[in-house]
Formats: C-alpha cells, structure tokens, sequence
C-alpha cells in the first residue's frame, strides 16, 4: 500500500474483532513496510518484557460482591472522564490513516475520554484540538517536547494554550533522536520547525556535546513550570527520585514510561517501575502509567499498583489504521469493556476499590 495508509471510510468496526490486539492484524495488512516498522520500533525488544511484567500480576477473582451500580468513571486533573484509559501522543499519526490525529482525538471525546496531541503531529494542533474537544468543552492535553532552547519552547507552548488544550504532558525521556524512518511527502511535524542536527567540533560528543546540548534540564522544568497555569505533567518517568523532585518543582502529575521502548533498549519495564513511584509519591499527584498496556486486564493490573489512569499507545493506532475513527473508539470500547468486566469478577464495583490485594 502507499506510504500513507488511505482504507475506505468506516461507519462500523471491522468484523471478526473481539479485543484491540486483533486490529494489529489488520494495521499490518493495510500499512507500508516501512510506516509498520516505525510504529512496531522497540516493540521486539520491550514487548516480552512488558508482557512478563503483566503476567506476574494475575487478577484475583472475588465473586459474590455486591455490585450494581458499579462503573469506571474518575476525575483526574479536575476533569471527568467515563474511563481511565486516554490516548498517548504518537507523532505523525497520518503515516497510518489520511485523517490522523483529528480521527484519534475525535474518538476519544465520543467515548468521554482524554487524548494527548503530539509535538510531532502530522495536522495543525488548532484543528485536532476542535475536534478532541469533549462535551463539557475541555480540550485534549498536548505533549510538549523540549524545543532547544526556552524561547522556541515558550513559543509552541503558547500556540497549544491558544489552541484550548487543557493540560501539558511534558516529555522529558527522548533528547537523543534516532531516525528509523523517512517521512513520505506530505507528511511532517506541521507544528514545529524542523531543527537540523547540532554542530559539534572536532573531538567533541555528537551525543555529549550535540543532541544533550539541547535537552533540557530540571532548570527548565522550574521555568516551565512558571511560564504555565495548566496542569503539568512530567512524561517519562522510571526512578522514585525523579518522581519527588518533579513534585518538588511543581509538576502536577508524573507518567511512569519507557516511551514504547523506542528510545532505551533494556530499560525497565514500566509497569515494575511503577509501585516504587507510587510509593515515593504517596497520593500527592496522579501516576499514570504508559507503555505495555494490550487489554483491559492490563489496565486493571496498573491501577491494582497504583497508577490513577493510563495511557494507550500502538493500539489505538492499529484501530486508527484499520478503520480511521470508528477504529479507535472501538478500541477504546474494547479496552473499557475489559477492565470493566475484569472489575466486576475481582469484586471491584469502583476504581477506588482497585488495589494490590485484587492481584494474585
């Protein structure tokens, strides 16, 4: 197929689909090699390490509780949200369907969710923001990469308040870039202007001296933090100690994640990292969880260790690709769906009854 996936406009999802990992199938069929492999890139070295680290936290079962009137409803951030599953930022998502992030966003407000846009989205983020905009009129989150310098940053941070979103998903865990893909024509990080490769002089670290050069520091953080009113969140987080300082600083939420394993080979899984910074955190902020999650047991199991909500990555894009934005609310469905009936057979009536006892 081309290298930006067009299927035929859907009005319902696919048929013979019965949970999210069955529209990794589909994506596969309909997508270009090369747009695959850039979705799936650190799925084979993190996926069996995410999937033994669910594995080992089995969902107890607890029959005989009463439980009507039972849901998966929460606040988080001072909004209300039907579930506690919203959409990760992933770049360029109009590699993977003509409508892109637009299609995303718009699911995840008919399914009265959140959704995080990309720095590195492939449409204008004034555009995915009306479309993500939910019935109580709050905009998605948007994802904030460190721009090199305060100036840039401030910038793109400004056009995202303007846009209406309603919070900042800072994204701290990827200032090394690795290129694993060439992007078509047409296809772009449309919101920000393409920054080349730092000069380094002779015996100077390309690493050292270039890409870190430009990462931004705990310094900026405290900047950041001053130059917004929204609440902030600190993405990519795996060790305590990083949790308490972003708390320190003012951050209003921490995302435990390897980022998809498409940054550090071998770094812990999230969901192992997960109880020591719910533990160091102690009820201050959310935690949420990102990376790993593949169904609604998997929901289930972060919340059981603490995490307040998650964040779904390369599933909903496989249901982006496959049926454009019927895709990605069934996935959504699907995955509410699961932890749904994953609560209702471990006894737990609320997300405030989920905690580690319900896991084996």
């Amino acid at each position: 197929m081309n290298e930006t996936a067009t299927p035929p406009a859907a009005t319902q999802p696919p048929a013979g689909i019965r949970a999210a990992r069955d529209y990794r199938v589909l994506a596969e069929r309909i997508l270009s090699p090369a747009a695959w492999a850039y979705l799936q890139d650190g799925e084979a070295e993190t996926g069996d390490a995410n999937a033994a680290a669910f594995a080992t936290r089995a969902p107890m079962p607890r029959p005989l509780r009463e439980l009507r009137g039972g849901h998966s409803r929460l606040r988080l951030l001072g909004q209300s949200l039907a579930h506690p599953i919203l959409l990760a930022p992933v770049a360029y998502q109009r590699l993977f369907h003509a409508d892109g992030e637009c299609a995303s966003a718009l699911a995840a407000a008919a399914q009265d969710g959140q959704s995080v846009i990309s720095s590195l989205a492939s449409q204008p983020l004034e555009e995915i923001a009306t479309a993500g905009r939910g019935a109580d009129g709050e905009g998605p989150w948007f994802q904030l990469y460190w721009q090199g310098g305060r100036e840039a940053t401030l910038e793109l941070l400004h056009r995202a308040l303007a846009a209406g979103c309603s919070a900042v998903v800072f994204t701290v865990d990827a200032p090394v870039k690795r290129a694993s893909l060439h992007l078509p024509p047409g296809i772009a990080a449309v919101n920000q202007p393409a920054m080349p490769d730092p000069a380094v002089g002779e015996g100077q670290s390309i690493v050292f001296d270039g890409w870190m050069a430009r990462a931004p520091t705990w310094d900026d953080l405290a900047w950041l933090r001053r130059h917004t009113r929204l609440p902030l969140l600190l993405k990519g987080i795996l060790h305590a100690e990083d949790a308490e300082r972003a708390i320190g600083l003012g951050c209003d939420g921490v995302i435990v994640s390897s980022h998809g394993g498409r940054v550090l080979p071998g770094a812990p899984a999230s969901l192992d990292a997960l109880p020591a910074v719910v533990k160091r955190v102690r009820g201050r902020v959310p935690v949420l969880l990102d990376s790993g999650i593949r169904g609604g047991g998997d929901v289930f199991a972060a919340l059981a260790l603490g995490a307040s909500a998650v964040m779904v990555g390369r599933p909903y894009v496989w249901g982006l690709a496959a049926a454009g934005a019927i895709g990605v609310a069934h996935v959504i469905r699907l995955l509410r769906d699961e932890l749904e009936m994953t609560m209702a057979l471990c006894g737990c009536p609320r997300l405030d009854t989920i905690a580690p006892h319900c896991l084996g």
